[in-house]
């Protein structure tokens, strides 16, 4: 038998449509008001029906050209995330991050936009000045990790997570695994996502994005009879994650610990769900971290807001809880930051575990009853004390993710 080391998080920062400050962020999500906008650059596409969107509007950090012309957006937002979360947990600018001891674990969907319209253009007309030395190094699927890498001078390994919607999960829960195995003592983990209308135009294309453009208040409608699909946010998030012991010797904060994680795929087919495999990876999560059901206080919810994906995953849901647990998620306030959902809504979900407060869905007035019969938190939010709670997320390909979190007593 080995004994496996413990896992905590010890700093978080984030950008998302909902703020930096994450006090800032819980006023938000107490008004109970979005921040989805009517987008019209997107109404210039000839055949898009949607065009809603939600942006980050904190101005990011005016960081030197010569460390950021490599990244694009998308890598911009991440360096500026971790800046928050390294200066949270009191390791920026520490010699500790070049020791080879801390590593990178962070994904996206893909590279800057940017980038990959000069390669569209390269192909297109033929023409090799569209390109330069830095087009394939910022669309490159593992841009953002290694670029916040070299920005903050991390030596120890890095894992590129470019999983769609469970890119930010995935990338805590190979963080976790990192550490809990011995092989780093920090990692820093995460996900970005850079809005751009390509991103909405692909979930258009399967008529999967919303198209209540005169009423950006109200959509997305997760689990909610009048659904009508996503709207694509954009963000970062990134989350510390140490060494229980090596946090206690430097007289860290510690936030949360994690305590289980599980991912796996469906293995049948590219963008339809299976139920069967997102209850699978529930209970992979709760076996990793030797716990019971009853013991989860509070789920954290993908919640896209499309017809089949809220059926699937709701009663995914209910086989593995019943009606017990609260319900929520976080997409009807901030949209689908795609790569980046996993990382800000667990964040989110440990500030709401640390206040003892949790939000409710909004714009749930009626819910389809071909959902999972869940405990969906709804009116002002719930007030509770848990122990441990669940996030999930699960993207196109079918790949699941499952992470349970638990707050320690101070």
């Amino acid at each position: 038998y080995v004994l496996m080391t413990r896992v905590v998080i010890t700093g978080v920062g984030g950008y998302s449509p909902l703020g930096k400050d994450l006090n800032d962020v819980l006023n938000v999500l107490k008004s109970k008001q979005n921040r989805i906008v009517k987008v019209e650059e997107l109404s210039e596409y000839n055949g898009m029906a949607c065009n809603l969107g939600a942006l980050v509007t904190e101005e990011l950090p005016d960081y030197p050209r010569k460390k950021t012309r490599s990244m694009g957006r998308v890598g911009k937002l991440a360096t500026a995330a971790t800046e928050l979360a390294l200066d949270n947990a009191g390791l920026l600018n520490s010699p500790l991050l070049s020791s080879g001891e801390v590593g990178v674990a962070y994904g996206s969907c893909g590279g800057a936009q940017e980038a990959l319209l000069d390669v569209s253009k390269f192909s297109l007309e033929k023409e090799l000045s569209y390109l330069n030395a830095t087009t394939y190094v910022s669309m490159m699927p593992h841009t953002v990790a290694v670029n916040l890498s070299i920005f903050f001078g991390i030596k120890g390994r890095v894992i590129c997570t470019s999983t769609a919607c469970t890119s930010g999960s995935q990338a805590i829960g190979y963080a976790y695994e990192s550490i809990k195995s011995g092989a780093q003592k920090i990692m820093v983990a995460g996900g970005s996502e850079e809005f751009n209308p390509y991103a909405v135009g692909v979930f258009d294309a399967m008529f999967a994005a919303s198209s209540k453009n005169d009423t950006p208040e109200l959509t997305p409608r997760p689990f909610d009879k009048n659904r009508d699909g996503i709207v694509v946010g954009e963000g970062a998030g990134t989350l510390i994650l140490e060494d229980y012991d090596h946090a206690l010797a430097r007289g860290a904060n510690i936030i949360a610990e994690v305590v289980g994680f599980a991912t796996n795929s469906d293995a049948t087919h590219i963008t339809n769900p299976s139920s069967a495999d997102m209850e699978k990876c529930m209970r992979l999560a709760l076996k990793n971290a030797n716990l019971g059901a009853e013991r989860i206080g509070y789920i954290n919810a993908h919640g896209t807001g499309t017809p089949n994906g809220d059926i699937a995953e709701t009663q995914a849901t209910f086989r593995v809880f019943g009606n017990q647990v609260p319900v929520a998620t976080l997409k009807s306030y901030m949209g689908h930051t795609l790569g980046a959902a996993g990382s800000l809504e667990a964040i989110y979900s440990l500030k709401m575990q640390n206040e003892n407060w949790y939000a409710p869905n909004i714009n749930l007035d009626q819910i389809d009853t071909d959902c999972g019969d869940l405990a969906y938190i709804t009116g002002d939010g719930l007030e509770k004390d848990c122990e441990y709670i669940m996030s999930n997320n699960f993207a196109f390909g079918g790949v699941n993710t499952s992470l349970i979190f638990r707050k320690l007593s101070n």
